[in-house]
Order: structure tokens, then sequence, then C-alpha cells
């Protein structure tokens, strides 16, 4: 038999690999995925302060990542929202106003608009990644098998014609495939999504190929039912009470919030319960995100993999004496949770720059090495998670379709000295023009129509119908 001569150094790995000595190399599943995964959780109706109440996540995610003081929604609402965190795309580009299919909204002007074809998850896919939707997908789409381009597992849940929203008894398009789950402890919505996100993950590790899980529980969303192991563990608590709350003099508001009554006992009755069921069904979620990272240190993939959690819009709970619902520009709808953990994000970190949520496809490219679509309005947050971003933008549009309000378009700003405003124009003439620095909760509405803030008056005219490079110009003030 012939002698095989390794050399020196050959020898010298066989060593280290046979004493165990390679911890500091990479795992057979972070070799073969030189790009990074991305797991990308969504909240339904979740409130930048709801994050409290999630231990697991905070210390999983917050503890070690980047908390964004400054993110937002541009329009607070379900389906728009997600349209445009799927496109990068303001409301007015989407085409997506509303969360029906039959008021220039839902899943229906999505497809019109012929959004499906191309957005995060047909842009990653080619750029060689696994891609799964996991949870729900738009308002109006329910009863059917279609599975939308770009996705390579899709776990969808129907919520109804009637936007019922269920955590037990409910049906889920599962590849094409309609398949219900029933009424057993197993069969709770959040946990059946937990169990599908880490068999995701699994497989794509085993495969060695890059990966992204778009995550989208409908907790706290309505009816906000908790998991059984989780049915009163808050009992007892209230909703926060902000100054705002139940505001005592509302006669500098819009003429829809001056008809609003302070809230009877009846009611903060109610949202004080609401709330405490919200809170518990959060509990399910922060499951989620701690099997999320569990799985992937067992993969092996953790320290290759970028975790985003966020919101869709916020909820109010008697702020301006508004009982519940969102859809409107105050910061208690637009203002979200945003943390992020991943590769060269400082652990325990904050940045007060201004986020968007048209910023999380142009972000998941960028991460991705692949090529930002042309259309896209938001610009990517790799340089502020690396924590080297210079200039920045210093202002954001909110807009909206009519809903509990007239639509609106404002412009809300934070410049470097941090000097935060907010102005709104409504449809019929309203204004509300509010300096957040010494008024964070809004209660002093200081439009002067003698002496309107023209500054941002003209700088929200061009962000009302600006595209792609025009929005991030009017966004930086330029």
């Amino acid at each position: 038999m012939k002698k095989i001569v390794l050399p020196l150094a050959s020898v010298a790995l066989v060593v280290l690999l046979s004493l165990g000595l390679s911890g500091s190399m990479p795992t057979h599943a972070e070799a073969l995925t030189a790009k990074p995964n991305i797991v990308f959780i969504l909240a339904d109706d979740m409130r930048k302060d709801d994050l409290k109440y999630m231990p697991k996540t905070r210390n999983l995610l917050q503890e070690k990542g980047m908390t964004f003081q400054n993110a937002f929604v541009s329009n607070a609402l379900c389906c728009p929202s997600r349209a445009t965190i799927m496109r990068g795309q303001y409301s007015h580009n989407t085409g997506v106003w509303t969360n029906h299919n039959s008021t220039g909204g839902g899943w229906q002007a999505y497809k019109t608009n012929d959004d499906e074809n191309d957005n995060v998850a047909t842009r990653l896919h080619d750029a060689g990644y696994r891609t799964a939707l996991i949870g729900k997908y738009l308002n109006g789409y329910h009863d059917t098998t279609y599975v939308p381009p770009g996705w390579d597992r899709w776990f969808a849940t129907f919520d109804g014609t009637g936007g019922s929203f269920r955590y037990f008894d409910y049906d889920i398009n599962d590849n094409g495939t309609i398949r219900h789950y029933g009424t057993r402890e197993r069969d709770y919505k959040t946990d059946v999504l937990s169990r599908k996100t880490n068999a995701f993950i699994s497989n794509s590790a085993s495969l060695g190929k890059p990966f992204f899980a778009y995550v989208t529980p409908i907790a706290p969303h309505l009816p906000s039912k908790p998991a059984p192991r989780d049915a009163h563990t808050f009992d007892g608590l209230n909703a926060p009470r902000l100054p705002s709350f139940n505001e005592r003099n509302v006669s500098d508001k819009p003429s829809w919030i001056r008809k609003l009554p302070r809230l009877t006992s009846d009611q903060i009755t109610n949202i004080d319960n609401l709330h405490e069921y919200r809170i518990e069904s959060l509990q399910a979620v922060d499951d989620l995100v701690q099997g999320v990272v569990g799985k992937l240190k067992n993969a092996g993939v953790m320290s290759n993999t970028y975790i985003f959690f966020t919101s869709d819009n916020g909820w109010y709970h008697g702020e301006h004496r508004i009982p519940n619902e969102k859809s409107r520009p105050y910061e208690e709808d637009v203002h979200m949770p945003l943390v992020v953990r991943g590769p060269g994000v400082a652990a325990d970190s904050t940045t007060s720059k201004l986020a968007l949520n048209t910023d999380y496809l142009p972000t998941f490219t960028n991460l991705a090495g692949a090529q930002s679509p042309p259309y896209v309005d938001g610009r990517s947050l790799r340089p502020v998670l690396k924590g080297n971003a210079t200039t920045w933008r210093n202002a954001i549009l909110l807009e909206a379709a009519a809903y509990h309000s007239p639509a609106y378009r404002g412009i809300r700003t934070v410049s470097t000295s941090t000097t935060k405003r907010k102005y709104v124009e409504y449809a019929g003439g309203a204004r509300e023009f509010y300096k957040l620095d010494p008024d964070p909760y809004e209660l002093t509405n200081r439009y002067n129509a003698a002496k309107p803030p023209s500054g941002l008056a003209s700088r929200l005219q061009a962000l009302k119908t600006c595209s792609a490079d025009t929005c991030r110009t009017a966004e930086d003030g330029q």
C-alpha cells in the first residue's frame, strides 16, 4: 500500500479537528451560507410601549442588538402598512390605502397593482434565498389555494371575509393546501406559526442555503386571545395612563375628536380588560422569539442571521378620548417598536435615526447583496445597524385614506438637534401642528392659520407625491 504523506499544515488541521479545537471556525451550515439569513417578525396592532411586557424579546433581541427610538409606519393600518413593508413604497405608490378589497385596498388592490410580481419575496428568491411567509399575509386574502410568486414556503392564515381573527378553529393555506386547525391547546395559532418557523429554519440551514422568514403572528390583534398557559397571567393590569388619556380639553383638536365624549367608567374598564388580554396574547409571541433564537443557535446559524422585530401599526387605549382602534396620525398609532439583532450590530445599542416601514425591503436586499428595486421610496438601514451612517433623513410622510377621520397627509420630523415636529393636513381643511419636544403627548395643537408652519407645509407638498429618489430627497430636506 502506498504511504500517504500529508503537508505539515494539513497535519496540524487534522490534529485540531480531532481535538475538537475548531470552535472558532464556522459551522458547516454557516460555511455554506455566505449571505446572511434574515428573520422578520411582525406583530399585529402592537404599540411601542407593549414591548416592556415581552422580557424574552428584550433579553434576546434588544439587549443583544439595536433599539430604534424613532421607528415609524407611514400609514397606520394593517394592509397598507404590510404592502409598504413588502414593496418599500409609500401608500401613494403601492396603491394600497385600506384593508378592504372593495374600497381600493386589501389583497385585491395589491394584486391589481401588480405588486405581487415584484417585492421582497421575489427579489430575495432571485438572489438565491429560500423564502417563507408564515402567518398573516394581507387583509382580504382568504379561502384560496393561491400562492403568490417568490415564496418557497407558504403557510398563510385565513381570517375570514368578515375580518374575524381567530386564535383557534381556523384554516391555513399550507403550500396550496387548505388545512384546518381546531381547538386543542396545540392548535393555538401563534404556537403553530412558531413550530412552522422553526422547521423552516432547520430545513434551510441543513440545505446550506440563505433564508428569509417573514413571520407574522396576529397577536395582539382583536380578539386578543391568549394561549391557555398565559390566561390570567396579567390579571388586573391597567392600560397606560398617558397624559393624553381621556384628554380633558380637546377644544384645539379637529371636529371628529371634539365630538368624542370623555370616557365613561365602563369604557375605561373595557380598555383595561382589553389591554390585559392583549399583553397576555403577546406572551406566546415572546415565546416565538425565544424559539427562533434557540433554533438558530441549534442549527449553527445564529451568528449569520439578522432578526428584526416590529409591528404594523399601533393602537389607542383612551388617548385623546379614542377608546380603541387605529389609523390616525397620533404617536400611539404611528410610533413603532423596532429591535434588530445580527452580525455587526452592537449589543444593547440604541439609535435616534428615523426608520420607516419603507426601509425594510431595501435593507433586506442590501444585506443580501442584491440590487434594490429602482421604485423603492425607502433606504437601507444597514449603515445605521453597522454604526457608520453619516447623513440621514430628518422627516417622514404620514398618510392615510378616510377611515376614522378624513384622509390626511402629514410630516413628522426629527432633526440632528433632536427637534421633533408634526404637521398634518386633513381633507376638508383641518390642520394639526405639534412641537413634540415640549409636548410629546400632543396635548396642544399649535396650528395658527395666520402663521402656518410654512417650512413644514412646503416639505409636505414634496412628500405627498414623491417617488423613489425624490422621496429620499424630500425626507432629507434637500
